[in-house]
């Protein structure tokens, strides 16, 4: 069974309560600044959050499900570059997200990126359409859709660092993986007040 539905705004409340990272800068060295817009709005079926699929051409990630976002511009706050990129990528106006707070910071190998999850909220699922040269689809999925039997699954994969999970969530047609899953994981465990340490940010 699917775990119970869960209010955007409940979700939002559980982010907030839940303890921040102690710090939010990078731990290794050449590493890029980078900041995703984890966007919630109630739906149907409860909360739901704002995802894209990336588009073809890009060089880094493409093809995956991922949160709009990017590197930081200088000077900028993680939180300012998150509402920026949601609004380059999909034409979501900063003006409506009202932003709750951040999770845990992920960082990933292949694009040296230290990516901060910033959480914002809408009032309603809004319709966006992604913009090509970053974006091939624009989707809002229930939460309660991650938590379908057989939607996630963990591995464990060898790392320059060391041996760490990894999270797949496999949907009806996208697999979202990576440091995506790890966002959404992290999210799911504030959803549903699962305790306990984050998985380590690699």
């Amino acid at each position: 069974m699917p775990a119970p539905l869960v209010a955007a705004d409940d979700v939002a409340a559980r982010v907030l309560g839940r303890p921040q990272a102690e710090s939010f800068e990078p731990r290794f060295a050449d590493a890029r600044p980078s900041a995703v817009l984890v966007v919630l709005a109630d739906g149907p079926d409860g909360a739901e959050v704002l995802l894209t699929r990336r588009a073809m051409h890009l060089n880094n990630h493409r093809g995956e499900v991922s949160f709009p976002g990017g590197r930081l511009d200088p000077g900028e706050t993680y939180e300012q570059a998150a509402l920026r990129e949601a609004d380059e990528e999909v034409g979501l106006d900063p003006s409506l997200v009202s932003v709750v707070a951040r999770l845990h910071p992920i960082s990933t190998f292949v694009s040296r990126s230290w990516i901060v999850p910033v959480v914002g909220r809408v009032a309603a699922p809004l319709p966006l359409e992604g913009h090509p040269d970053e974006v091939d689809r624009v989707l809002w999925l229930p939460l309660r859709d991650l938590t379908l039997p057989g939607t996630f699954h963990e591995e464990w994969w060898h790392t320059p660092n060391g041996e760490f999970p990894l999270f797949f969530f496999e949907l009806d047609d996208e697999t979202v993986w990576g440091a995506t899953a790890r966002m959404l994981h992290q999210l799911l465990r504030a959803a549903h007040d699962i305790d306990g340490p984050e998985p380590p940010a690699l």
